[in-house]
C-alpha cells in the first residue's frame, strides 16, 4: 500500500449501494468491517466541504424477492447518506455491478466534467465497488479504493456442506489484491484519502 497520494482537485467520490437493504442480517448473513458507514460519511463530507464532486449509486434489482427491489424499503438510501445527498453531483441507477452500466451514463458525465480520478467506496466490497473499480481501471481512470469505506458479507458459491465458503474478511482481501495487485486501483485508507483531499498535496 502506498503512503503518498494525491486528490485531483475535481477527483470523483463515487458512493455505491449504500442502501438501507443491506442492513438485513437474515438476508445477507454475517459482515465485515462495521466502521464502513462512518468513513463512508467522512469520505463525502471531505468531498462536498472541498467542492469536489460526489457521485450516488443506488442498487435496482430486478431479482424477485430482493431487499434492492426498488418497491422494498430497502431501496432507499441508509440515512447519512440521504441526508447528504442533496449536494451530490449527480445519482445513478444501476441493476448490474458495474456503476458504468447505469442511468445517466457514469463515463459520458465524467468525460464531460473532464474528470480523471476517481475514488470508489460502498457496499458490497467484491461485488459492485470491485466491479466498477475494475471497470475504472480498464477505462484509464486513476482509481483509489479506501478499503475501510467498503463493507461485504460471508459468501458461499451454493448451499450445502459441500460449498466453497469465504468469510467477508477473506473476500475483502481478496478484492484488495485483485484491484492491486491487477493494476486496476490503488487501495488506501480513509485517513489517507480525507487528509490527502483536505491538504490538496500528497500525504
Amino acid at each position: 500500500m502506498t503512503n503518498e497520494i494525491e486528490i485531483a482537485p475535481n477527483s470523483a467520490l463515487l458512493v455505491i449501494d449504500v442502501q438501507k437493504g443491506f442492513d438485513d442480517d437474515a438476508f445477507w448473513g454475517p459482515r465485515n468491517n462495521p466502521a464502513a458507514e462512518a468513513n463512508i460519511a467522512a469520505l463525502m463530507d471531505a468531498w462536498q466541504e472541498s467542492g469536489r464532486p460526489v457521485v450516488i449509486v443506488r442498487h435496482a434489482s430486478r431479482q424477485t424477492g430482493s431487499v434492492l427491489s426498488p418497491d422494498q424499503p430497502g431501496y432507499a438510501l441508509k440515512d447519512f447518506v440521504a441526508e447528504r445527498a442533496e449536494r451530490a453531483a449527480l445519482h445513478i441507477t444501476k441493476s448490474v455491478n458495474s456503476s458504468f452500466y447505469g442511468t445517466p451514463d457514469l463515463a459520458d458525465w465524467l468525460t464531460g466534467q473532464d474528470i480523471g480520478q476517481l475514488v470508489v467506496a460502498g457496499i458490497q466490497t467484491n461485488m459492485c465497488v470491485e466491479t466498477t473499480a475494475r471497470m475504472a481501471g480498464n477505462l484509464g481512470y486513476d482509481v483509489l479504493v479506501p478499503l475501510d469505506a467498503t463493507h461485504t458479507f460471508d459468501l458461499a458459491d451454493e448451499a450445502g456442506p459441500d460449498a466453497r465458503r469465504l468469510t467477508a474478511d477473506q473476500l475483502a482481501t481478496a478484492t484488495a489484491v485483485n484491484l492491486q495487485g491487477g493494476g486496476f486501483a490503488r487501495i488506501v485508507t480513509t485517513g489517507q484519502v480525507v487528509d490527502a483531499a483536505r491538504a490538496g498535496a500528497d500525504v
